[in-house]
């Protein structure tokens, strides 16, 4: 793909040169909004705070809840806000997706991570990096070019959705499924994830959660004989796993250019495991009971190259040996999500307009990488079967959920720099 011309690239390389102090204060407004999910807060005031500015610039503005999925209520509504601006004359469109919602602060920071404290030529706070840098970003990106180009074609979007960090029921896949990720409404779309400045990353590894229930007997905790022990059965789940699945997983590779490398193979996580008494008794006295019921939470990576039957039968193989030579084990599984691997081709429009940007704003080619996790690329393809789909934005992933998360500014304005050469190309073509 050819770029755009030098003079209109210098023109988009100025509007945003002169709009970085608004770029640093928006990122700061966005992190003071402490959208923490779960539960859920501040959705609405940030949604509208976003919004209120787009339909300030010339773009329609609408909310959405994402009513009656998970977490949803009165109290913690799931409030996405979409912002489309129509061109002069009939066009593709460009949406530009970002998160609102960021997890918890936790432990350990040494800065108010709700703040937004500029140090350094980094602004910090917990989602700064992840994601609302990157939102900011592709604001000013596309305000730039509005400037340049107000006569463009096509139509321009630009959301900020909720729930992405507890799977984006909520957000884009409640959209999704209400056409609002789908052609002819929109034909590329660009998420400004943290996934560094000069690389574009094509996809995602495929999950599969699940939860497996071990069964037993109660009996008085003292004649343990009288009863079935869950939590033994599900021991020996565990040492089924370490001996047969993980050695098995750990030989799977994987083609996918996934980052870290450590990814590019399969992979299990035990996310939790709770038997017979409940996990929150405390500050009671322990149950004194044999217990009848074992839960394990299971989280699995896979490979472009698996297929999503095969990899739930090598769970259930085991179990069902387990059933076969145990006496009395008995189990049930049960599916929470699958996701599917996705991965978009390089010579894809999206893929190739931000390459054009990186190499113009970095005298280089870009890496072409796979997330080891899934974010909401899932349901733009899954749902929305949208597949001309990146991520693209400043951050270094690394820094995601960390105290003292932060993003760099120049990262930023490079970003909002290559994200505007990107829509331009998308929008108006390259030129000679």
């Amino acid at each position: 793909m050819n770029g755009s011309n030098p003079a209109m690239r210098e023109m988009l390389f100025r509007n945003i040169d002169s709009l970085v102090d608004d770029l640093v204060q928006l990122t700061v407004d966005l992190i003071r909004f402490p959208t923490i999910n779960p539960p859920g807060e501040a959705y609405t005031p940030c949604a509208e705070f976003l919004g209120n500015r787009l339909q300030r610039g010339g773009f329609s503005v609408e909310y959405v809840r994402g009513e009656g999925t998970p977490g949803d209520s009165d109290r913690y509504p799931r409030t996405n806000v979409i912002a489309r601006r129509e061109g002069a004359r009939p066009g593709p469109t460009v949406h530009f997706n970002s998160h609102i919602d960021v997890v918890e602060s936790g432990e350990d920071w040494t800065l108010d991570p709700f703040a937004g404290i500029i140090r350094d030529g980094r602004v910090y706070g917990r989602g700064a990096c992840d994601m609302k840098g990157g939102l900011a970003a592709s604001v000013i990106a596309v305000e730039a070019f509005l400037r340049v180009c107000p006569d463009f074609p096509g139509a321009i979007e630009i959301s900020g959705t909720v729930d992405e960090e507890s799977g984006g029921f909520g957000g884009v896949a409640y959209l999704a499924g209400k056409g609002y990720f789908s052609k002819p409404r929109v034909d590329h779309v660009i998420i400004p994830e943290p996934l560094n400045k000069d690389r574009i990353c094509l996809g995602h590894r495929g999950v599969w959660w699940a939860e497996i229930e071990t069964k037993g007997e109660i009996a008085h905790g003292s004649m343990p004989f009288l009863g079935d022990c869950a939590v033994r059965h599900m021991g020996a789940v565990l040492e089924a796993f370490e001996r047969d699945l993980f050695p098995a997983l750990d030989r799977k590779q994987t083609k996918m250019p996934v980052v870290p490398e450590g990814a590019r193979r399969s992979t299990l996580n035990l996310n939790s495991i709770h038997g017979g008494q409940t996990d929150d008794f405390r500050p009671g006295l322990p149950s004194p009971n044999v217990p009848d019921w074992c839960r394990l939470t299971l989280d699995r990576r896979f490979l472009l190259e698996e297929k999503i039957g095969e990899v739930k039968q090598e769970v259930v193989s085991i179990l069902d040996r387990l059933k076969r030579e145990r006496p009395k084990f008995d189990y049930e599984i049960r599916d929470l999500m699958e996701v599917q691997p996705t991965m978009t081709e390089r010579d894809a429009p999206v893929v190739q307009a931000v390459a054009e940007g990186i190499r113009a704003i970095f005298d280089r080619e870009p890496d072409y990488v796979i997330s080891p996790g899934t974010y909401d690329q899932k349901h733009v393809a899954r749902i929305g079967h949208i597949y001309d789909c990146i991520a693209y934005g400043p951050g270094i992933l690394d820094l995601a959920h960390r105290p003292d998360e932060w993003v760099g500014i120049q990262d930023m304005v490079e970003s909002a720099k290559v994200m505007a050469i990107g829509l331009d190309l998308l929008l108006n073509g390259p030129r000679n």
